[in-house]
């Protein structure tokens, strides 16, 4: 075993700060910051995942009107010790070809396809830190027998708590954050039985 590269260890006795992020050259591509830990996911090893996440994005590409952008794969600096890194989001930033993060009041759509070693944090820690942060939809992907099914979420702003806005198989019809049309099952091939 090789020891841990020089810059491992947290900068501050509190642990990461979000900022440090854009310092860290030599972290894995996807890496996060969870209550001031470094969280490192590693690319989707399921070709299901990586396929939903491509066809979801161009497709709300499609549908995005004026002044919304669709991306994937970019951080959301919540707070001080917390930037997660959705697997898709929609903002009304500008494109700025040298960002780095969004910040939470930019972000209007979260999506997080989940996977075994994110089920946890995408189904509680990051349901409740971006409702938190005040972002309006979340949208949390199961794979259900090979069918996306899609546990929609819209935040209740008095309480910066999510409410329940439907569970989708098949198609996904929302008026919200802006008019969504989806053919789920359209957006991976079907699963093979053998």
């Amino acid at each position: 075993m090789t020891g841990l590269p020089g810059w491992m260890p947290p900068p501050h006795a509190e642990g990461w700060f979000a900022d440090d992020l854009d310092h860290l050259p030599e972290t894995p591509r996807r890496t996060e910051l969870i209550d001031g830990a470094l969280v490192f996911r590693p690319p989707p090893r399921r070709s299901w995942h990586s396929r939903l996440v491509t066809m979801l994005t161009v497709t709300l590409m499609d549908q995005a009107p004026d002044g919304i952008h669709v991306g994937r794969e970019m951080t959301i600096k919540l707070d001080q010790r917390n930037r997660p890194e959705p697997d898709l989001l929609a903002t009304t930033a500008a494109f700025d070809s040298d960002r780095t993060w969004f910040a939470p009041d930019e972000v209007r759509l979260v999506v997080e396809v989940v996977s075994p070693e994110s089920a946890h944090r995408d189904r509680t820690i990051k349901l409740r830190k971006y409702a938190e942060a005040g972002i309006p939809h979340y949208w949390c992907i199961e794979d259900e027998d090979g069918s996306p099914v899609v546990h929609a979420y819209e935040l209740d702003r008095p309480t910066r708590a999510y409410a329940p806005a439907g569970i989708f198989r098949g198609s996904l019809r929302r008026p919200v954050p802006f008019a969504i049309s989806l053919d789920l099952d359209g957006l991976v091939p079907a699963r093979r039985r053998d």
